[in-house]
């Protein structure tokens, strides 16, 4: 009788060990899984950033890489600064204007361009002849597999005169660098060896 007892002792033991030892690692495991959900919850919240806009509005952006979006930020900035350097109307306070937002992208090789058309009165004659000039861009090769990033851009200019519309091909080729972001330069690229190596007409349409 006695040595039953002494086995039932043992029996019931050797489950309480058991079931010790399952509770323990049913309790690691949600330590374990509760510890991964925090850090991973966190991580999710470091990625957005509160804006408050103009003190008014609090806003939620995400957080990404910013080697990510390079390429998209180098595309946008050649394409600014395009929209800039060639999109003139017949007054010299809005073309100044324009072409001195432009030269903030760009390095001195787009200003020796500017005053070389300068010297050959191409900017007074858009004023004295009432021509508005747009520009719109067709494609922006970039290669950013090397540095600097080579870009060459296809585009198509309208003149605009009271008697006539010309349309223009015109294609240019730069390299990118990057700089230091700023008001005038978002994106922090800057154009460096700029030149226009094509600009012809196509068709003039009677207006």
């Amino acid at each position: 009788m006695e040595f039953k007892t002494l086995r039932n002792i043992e029996s019931s033991f050797k489950q309480i060990r058991f079931f010790g030892i399952v509770f323990i690692c049913l309790c690691a495991g949600i330590t374990g899984y509760s510890v991964f959900s925090a850090f991973k919850f966190a991580e999710v919240q470091r990625q957005k950033i509160y804006v408050l806009d103009q003190g008014k509005s609090l806003m939620v952006a995400l957080s990404q890489d910013m080697s990510q979006n390079r390429p998209v930020e180098a595309k946008e900035h050649v394409k600014r600064f395009h929209e800039l350097f060639f999109t003139l109307s017949p007054d010299k306070n809005a073309i100044e204007s324009n072409i001195k937002r432009a030269l903030f992208l760009t390095d001195k090789s787009a200003f020796n361009y500017y005053q070389d058309l300068s010297e050959k009165g191409y900017y007074n004659r858009i004023v004295s002849g009432n021509i508005n000039q747009t520009i719109a861009v067709d494609s922006i090769s970039c290669k950013m597999d090397s540095y600097p990033y080579q870009v060459r851009v296809n585009a198509r200019q309208r003149i605009i005169r009271e008697s006539n519309i010309t349309e223009r091909s015109l294609v240019t080729r730069c390299n990118l660098i990057n700089s230091v972001r700023s008001d005038n330069n978002p994106h922090g690229f800057t154009i460096e060896a700029f030149e226009v190596i094509e600009n012809k007409d196509l068709r003039t349409l009677n207006r």
